[in-house]
């Protein structure tokens, strides 16, 4: 009986095996966090699904690795990453893993557009230009360090405090050319579903054209009306679609914004009339309150990262769409 049982099982298990897309057993793909994740999800579509770290409603600045996650990463064939300014915890393990695991860091796909990170809590170190620009970034380095309580020193230089801004893919052109990388990298590691990444890609490919059209038509009124963010995560999607954040309530999301600071943001928010100032959803609302104390600008939510959505392949395109939304309903002038 005890046999047979266990006959039953085999017979199970080995009928499960066989429904399963082949690419699922052989192929071992992680992806870091959401946005990265469904764009991997989308080009692996019909043959196989990515494991995503960075799940919930954890952000990929502040996420800690656990065990589980470091033995998923080491047992591996592919494990793409933005970048270690977005996901810092990638960074300890990237420099130890085995030779069987091929680390695919996205932020340096070749035709990327990549922008230098702006510069302290108003950005005009690097807007404007104007006399005395290296005393503001003195100023701004100095604001910095006392919040964070140590030197920049600390830091490597393309880290989320300088260097390139890593957030990448909410230009759609990065997330065609990044969709692309992928495809390429999974048709070297399992050739035998080449055809299927390759489709895939073009399919997501045209998909992202019709998003970056459907956003520029909702999004081009808009151009000219200044915003206040949480952090300076959106500079990508305003570069590509003609928007104009004036500043951040803070120069990084894991730390608070000094009095001083949000003082500053209100005298400049009263200076530009700027229409809108944006919370993020892990991110207290009474900040976001804290800045718009006696201006007349509305508040609203962005979310960046996708933190608030289900993962999956659509996910790339609701929070593009969420993003587009959120800022149309906040900015357009009122009647």
């Amino acid at each position: 009986m005890h046999l047979s049982r266990s006959l039953s099982y085999a017979a199970l298990l080995a009928a499960t095996t066989l429904a399963q897309p082949a690419q699922a057993n052989d192929l071992k793909v992680v992806v870091t966090s959401k946005p990265i994740h469904a764009l991997a999800a989308a080009i692996m579509e019909g043959v196989g699904q990515p494991k995503l770290l960075v799940e919930g409603s954890a952000s990929p600045h502040t996420f800690a690795l656990k065990p589980s996650g470091a033995a998923a990463i080491n047992a591996a064939d592919v494990f793409f990453r933005v970048s270690s300014s977005i996901e810092p915890f990638s960074e300890k393990i990237s420099t130890a893993l085995p030779a069987s695991v091929m680390l695919v860091t996205l932020a340096d796909t070749p035709g990327l557009t990549l922008l230098d990170q702006r510069s302290g809590a108003t950005f005009e170190a690097h807007e404007h230009g104007e006399h005395g620009h290296d005393d503001h970034a003195a100023h701004d380095k100095a604001e910095h360090e006392h919040e964070h309580g140590h030197d920049h020193a600390d830091h490597d230089d393309d880290d989320e405090h300088g260097g390139k801004d890593g957030h990448v893919w909410l230009d759609p052109d990065n997330a065609k050319l990044m969709a692309g990388k992928i495809a390429a990298v999974l048709s070297e590691k399992d050739a035998a579903h080449a055809a299927n990444y390759a489709a895939n890609a073009a399919k997501l490919t045209a998909r992202i054209d019709e998003l970056k059209t459907e956003i520029g038509n909702q999004t081009k009124s808009l151009a000219g009306r200044p915003f206040i963010v949480f952090h300076d995560a959106y500079q990508y999607f305003e570069n590509r679609f003609g928007l104009h954040a004036a500043g951040s309530i803070t120069v990084s999301p894991d730390v608070q914004p000094s009095a001083k600071r949000l003082t500053a943001l209100r005298r400049k928010i009263a200076k530009l009339d700027a229409a809108c100032v944006f919370a993020e959803p892990l991110f207290q609302p009474k900040l976001v309150a804290a800045v718009t104390e006696g201006t007349k600008a509305r508040s609203g939510t962005l979310d960046p990262e996708g933190i608030a959505l289900d993962p999956g392949p659509e996910l790339y395109f609701t929070l593009m769409r969420t993003l587009s939304a959120n800022l149309s309903n906040c900015l357009k002038p009122t009647t």
